[in-house]
């Protein structure tokens, strides 16, 4: 059976948890956009780059990004997503985040992200299996681990131009006495207002930009030398050994584990 892709059709529908199936080609962009419900965006293949007012979200496999209802955001598609999104009822979501943030979608959680997508929401329910089913995430979803997989970008209209040239260009090299110049703003008070605005030093952040694009062009199947070296990094080697820093595994062990 064809289930509705439109997400509209899953926002007033009678049961607190409802879930849509949708694939999507490579390079595809959702523009901006806005939900009534609270949305979990999960990748079963290919990965996402969720971007808000407040910053950007990467989405690898297996993993998936929680949006508040009513949160303005962007989705744009690295490689081929077989996109699986569950639609919360906002008076379900009062234990759940108020911000966005990734998620790890352990083997349960995926399992009832997948069930819940065979069930049309519009549908009876008369063995309760659907409401059991919706029950249960809302459960697991009060205790799933956050990842470090998010650039928040600042107000700052100073820090706003610096993030942006470096979101466009995430190999550039500039220190922070550069930027100051650039923007009118001595080095001393980008640091101060980086750390206040963003949680994260301005060498944390850029590294986590990198990141952020690294994941998507590796899913998309360029090499880590190719990566590595569009990044900004002198050597293939510094690039994988940031990465495991950061996320525990070489690029090559980190999709493998993924899939």
């Amino acid at each position: 059976m064809t289930y509705s892709t439109d997400p509209n059709d899953y926002q007033r529908v009678p049961v607190k948890v409802a879930a849509m199936a949708k694939d999507f080609p490579p390079g595809h962009v959702v523009g901006e956009h806005v939900h009534e419900r609270a949305q979990l965006v999960y990748a079963v293949s290919g990965v996402m780059r969720v971007t808000t007012r407040d910053g950007t979200w990467v989405v690898p496999t297996h993993r998936a990004v929680w949006v508040p209802p009513g949160e303005p955001h962007q989705i744009r598609m690295s490689g081929a997503v077989a996109m699986r999104t569950l639609y919360i009822a906002k008076d379900a979501t009062a234990s759940l985040p108020s911000r966005c943030g990734v998620i790890e979608v352990g083997p349960l959680l995926r399992e009832l992200i997948l069930a819940a997508t065979d069930h049309p929401p519009d549908q009876p329910d008369p063995t309760g299996r659907m409401a059991l089913i919706g029950a249960l995430v809302l459960v697991e979803l009060r205790s799933v681990p956050v990842m470090p997989l998010h650039a928040p970008l600042p107000r700052d209209p100073r820090l706003v131009a610096v993030c942006r040239a470096l979101i466009d260009d995430p190999a550039r090299p500039e220190g922070l006495e550069a930027w100051a110049d650039r923007v009118g703003a001595s080095a001393r008070t980008l640091a101060r207002l980086f750390r206040a605005e963003t949680g994260m030093s301005f060498a944390a952040w850029r590294q986590q930009t990198r990141l952020i694009e690294a994941l998507a062009r590796l899913a998309e199947g360029q090499s880590v030398s190719l990566v590595a070296r569009d990044l900004g990094y002198d050597s293939a080697s510094a690039f994988t050994a940031m990465f495991r820093r950061t996320l525990g595994s070489t690029p090559s062990r980190y999709f493998e584990r993924l899939e």
